[in-house]
């Protein structure tokens, strides 16, 4: 996919292809184990090998991007220990967003979490499912209203995109994980802190043993 000039006509600045390339990762575009070849990169974004250099070199300081002997810059696979790590960091952040959410969430933000989990119920296919999924969190993180917890979460997220799409992949996933949304709902309804940490963290519980599952099939 080219990536768009700036309006002055000058090449896109490295993080512009450095945002794509966490796109095409988390999307599954660029798998682990992929090579990131910068000639052929900057070929199919129509920019020249500068910018590409500096996404790469992005990538490398998020963890998501290793250099491989004679293969050169190569998405990095997690194995199954890190991937469990990954997730156990996972349960404590959204955890705790949880418990500060119960505590300090505003109506209106309790209100858009329920229309978010309910278009979600009714998505039509598994992408919008996984964008809304997405979105819940997020709303659910901001809800807590606390910039470090926002960071450390951010930076997570990138270490998880190498895993490439979500767990949602099946339908009876995203039933379930309505499901878990809404008792975490309840919990943030009812301004119990202790249990909405309980249930998110189940939550996230659930979705390693997924995909530490299907990391076992492949």
């Amino acid at each position: 996919m080219p990536v768009k000039n700036s309006d002055t006509g000058d090449l896109p600045h490295g993080n512009q292809v450095y945002a794509q390339l966490l796109d095409d990762i988390a999307a599954g575009r660029l798998s682990p184990g992929d090579r990131l070849r910068e000639t052929e990169l900057a070929a199919r974004m129509n920019v020249s090998r500068t910018p590409v250099r500096e996404a790469i070199r992005l990538l490398e300081t998020d963890g998501l991007i290793i250099h491989v002997p004679r293969a050169g810059a190569t998405v990095r696979q997690l194995d199954y220990a890190e991937v469990t790590e990954l997730y156990e960091m996972r349960a404590v952040l959204e955890g705790t967003a949880a418990r500060l959410a119960a505590r300090s969430a505003s109506e209106i933000e309790l209100s858009e979490l329920h229309s978010i989990n309910d278009e979600m119920a009714q998505a039509s296919d598994g992408e919008t499912a996984r964008r809304l999924n997405r979105t819940f969190h997020k709303t659910l993180l901001n809800a807590a209203k606390n910039r470090f917890l926002h960071r450390s979460t951010a930076s997570l997220s990138k270490a998880l995109m190498i895993l490439g799409p979500t767990t949602l992949a099946a339908s009876e996933r995203v039933d379930e994980a309505v499901e878990e949304h809404k008792q975490v709902l309840v919990a943030l309804r009812n301004r119990d802190s202790v249990e909405a940490e309980r249930l998110m963290r189940l939550h996230i519980d659930v979705s390693q043993k997924v995909r530490l599952r299907a990391l076992r099939d492949t």
